[in-house]
């Protein structure tokens, strides 16, 4: 069982879905391959973006009366195309319409607020449903064309008339041409009057009524908590504490000076050519409670205490059994996929992908961890999901998959858990997995 309260980890039905017709072995267009997924800030809403620069939003059911397991069910709720592909002149560049993250705003009134970034963009979006529409204009007939004034004789009152529910996206802001390099990441700040956008070197403040204009915080990476930040470069993650009073003059010595680094010390021992590269830092994650950090390399999971920054005060691996194949992952490039990683509700579990479909939970309080798989093979109504277990060779087990036949064109690079419920959201390329405890 795993972990307390979390054990019969089940595929319940929520939601299966393919942005394309047919399965995966019918071949998957590069444009349909899933790049992000973000719950809102309630979990009622679950958004998905592409490497085709759409956007799906999908809807969690309300419980009923006569299908009170339908709860947690999640339909899809509206899909827009975020971003387009564009061609910069000036530099002869390319630019994807992929979309890179979406981050939500909290729920202000009864529309929802998202942002969206490709590359170089990034766009606020307003997602509002209507359900009414005015009819009985003067100048215009029913159809929408103009009349002509000297048929109108009669002055008529616009009325509002029911009319079958349409959820539309529309743009407010677009924050563009202030990056060199790829946005890699954004985050919403603590006052929800301004976010970060973040590249390979720079990291910029925006404000949400200003478009024109950005304040660059850093130039050399991400994430943000009240008042503070948190940013890695290759093998080290950065916590500067206080962002209370930006001032221009604010160097890149005065916050390095002033931020706190974590950073493993290395083994000589154990080093080889592949160090450098499985040890970089490819996602980093506050805790909920803001005590801790979570780091994401190749092969491991760190957490670390923010009191504490000369080692991490816990370690997962994630796929150990990897090592033996570096060599082979580095000449196919899978060695730098970047994985992501995330906290469940009570920052108890770490949930973070790796091949052949499998995710991997670690449960924080009793050392325990399970592999499970996201595949459409498991994805029946109310099936269990059984754990999975990788031998390295030798003698294997009816259970047990050899190392040798994984599968590393099938990864799990995005994931993320309710913000209050053990329901997950896995991303396997072109589908989307909702997995929910079998004791909600």
């Amino acid at each position: 069982v795993f972990p307390a309260g979390f054990g019969s980890l089940m595929q319940d039905v929520l939601w299966c879905f393919s942005q394309v017709k047919g399965t995966i072995d019918s071949g998957v267009t590069e444009a349909d391959i899933i790049s992000t997924v973000e719950f809102n800030h309630t979990g009622e809403l679950l958004a998905t973006g592409d490497k085709g620069g759409r956007v799906v939003i999908f809807q969690r059911e309300q419980e009923s009366k006569n299908q009170p397991h339908r709860r947690g069910e999640y339909n899809v709720y509206s899909t827009f195309q975020s971003h387009e592909p564009e061609f910069d002149y000036l530099k002869s560049l390319e630019i994807e319409e992929k979309i890179n993250k979406i981050r939500w705003l909290p729920q202000q009134n009864a529309a929802y607020f998202l942002l969206s970034t490709n590359d170089k963009t990034v766009k606020l979006w307003k997602v509002s449903e209507r359900d009414k529409r005015p009819e009985g204009y003067n100048l215009k007939d029913e159809e929408g064309r103009l009349r002509d004034p000297s048929m109108i004789t009669v002055l008529r009152v616009p009325v509002l008339r029911p009319m079958d529910l349409m959820v539309e996206a529309t743009p407010r802001r677009v924050f563009a041409n202030a990056h060199t390099y790829h946005i890699n990441s954004i985050s919403v700040n603590s006052d929800y009057e301004t976010y970060m956008s973040a590249d390979d070197l720079r990291i910029n403040l925006w404000n949400f009524e200003i478009t024109n204009q950005s304040f660059s915080i850093l130039c050399i990476m991400q994430m943000l908590c009240p008042r503070s930040f948190l940013w890695c470069q290759d093998r080290v993650a950065r916590h500067w504490p206080e962002i209370r009073e930006l001032q221009p003059q604010l160097t890149l010595g005065l916050v390095l000076s002033s931020c706190t680094v974590f950073e493993e010390p290395e083994d000589p021992s154990n080093r080889s050519f592949f160090s450098e590269i499985i040890s970089s830092i490819s996602d980093v994650k506050f805790s909920h409670s803001g005590r801790y950090i979570m780091t994401r390399d190749y092969l491991t999971v760190k957490v670390w205490d923010l009191n504490m920054e000369n080692r991490p005060i816990e370690t997962y691996q994630v796929h150990d059994y990897l090592r033996s194949k570096l060599c082979s992952l580095y000449e196919n490039d899978c060695i730098f996929d970047k994985f992501e990683c995330v906290w469940n509700g009570s920052d108890s579990v770490i949930m973070t992908g790796s091949y052949n479909n499998f995710f991997r939970m670690f449960d924080r309080s009793t050392k325990r961890d399970v592999t499970l798989e996201a595949s459409r093979e498991s994805s029946k109504p109310r099936a269990v999901l059984k754990p999975r277990r990788v031998c390295l060779g030798g003698k294997r087990r009816k259970d047990e998959i050899s190392v040798d036949s994984l599968d590393f064109s099938k990864k799990i690079l995005h994931t993320a858990w309710h913000p209050s419920e053990n329901i997950i959201a896995v991303a396997a390329t072109n589908n989307l997995y909702i997995f929910q405890d079998k004791v909600n």
